[in-house]
């Protein structure tokens, strides 16, 4: 009989335990609210440019690729001090020396020869002088040419515009589907900020383009702001 009863007060208190309290329940249950996503694009000139380019030598020896390629890229090097690009606005992003071989379908392949590669990144903070800088390249030798990157380098400053509309479109969105739901908005609960400047991509282009002035086309850099904002709700007013 004992023990009966102490496996009833047990499932009791068990029972009462899974229970929560309407007191837990209010603490723990969110708030009514609306949950919108806000975005706005800014459109701004570049104020900075990087050209990636250099020069690929071949020879039948390691030795002669190597030094064909050393002496036309101290050319180019040479090249871009003269055009008033300072030593810290360039630097080495590749060097290559690699076997060239003849296919051969009935062997192993032969080394015929080998080609030495020396790429350069160029950094213009005047994005004017673009074309003129790829002229002097290729002019001073470089014959490979590869990709152009434009920025924006105070980006964060000027979505400071584009942050304002974009938690002006947030509200605008909630206004909207407050109304249909027949209540209003409340204050903010949250908001938090994603997205960032989008790149504008690189563009090819082949070092035949630099024979005469080099068109480039700088155009403009999108940068987007977007935000998530959760408003309260409370019911329209009879």
């Amino acid at each position: 009989m004992r023990h009966l009863k102490h496996r009833a007060a047990l499932a009791a208190s068990i029972l009462a335990g899974t229970l929560p309290a309407p007191a837990v329940l209010a603490q723990t249950a969110l708030p009514p609210m609306i949950s919108v996503i806000g975005e706005a694009t800014v459109s701004v000139a570049p104020d900075l440019a990087q050209i990636d380019g250099g020069v690929t030598s071949e020879a039948r020896t390691a030795r002669e690729a190597s030094d064909a390629n050393n002496a036309a890229m101290g050319k180019v090097l040479l090249a871009l001090k003269g055009a008033g690009i300072e030593e810290k606005d360039f630097q080495t992003s590749r060097l290559s020396l690699q076997p060239q071989s003849a296919p051969n379908r009935s062997g192993p392949s032969a080394i015929v020869g080998y080609r030495a590669s020396n790429r350069v990144t160029v950094r213009l903070r005047d994005v004017s002088k673009l074309a003129t800088v790829i002229d002097t390249m290729v002019g001073a030798g470089a014959n490979d040419i590869g990709g152009i990157n434009f920025t924006v380098t105070a980006a964060s400053k000027l979505l400071d515009d584009a942050r304002e509309q974009a938690v002006a479109d947030a509200r605008r969105k909630a206004e909207i589907y407050a109304k249909a739901a027949g209540v209003t908005l409340g204050a903010p609960l949250s908001i938090s900020e994603g997205g960032s400047p989008v790149p504008v991509p690189y563009r090819r282009m082949a070092a035949g383009m630099a024979a005469s002035a080099t068109p480039v086309a700088q155009g403009e850099e999108s940068l987007q702001v977007t935000v998530s904002v959760s408003w309260a709700i409370k019911q329209a007013a009879q």
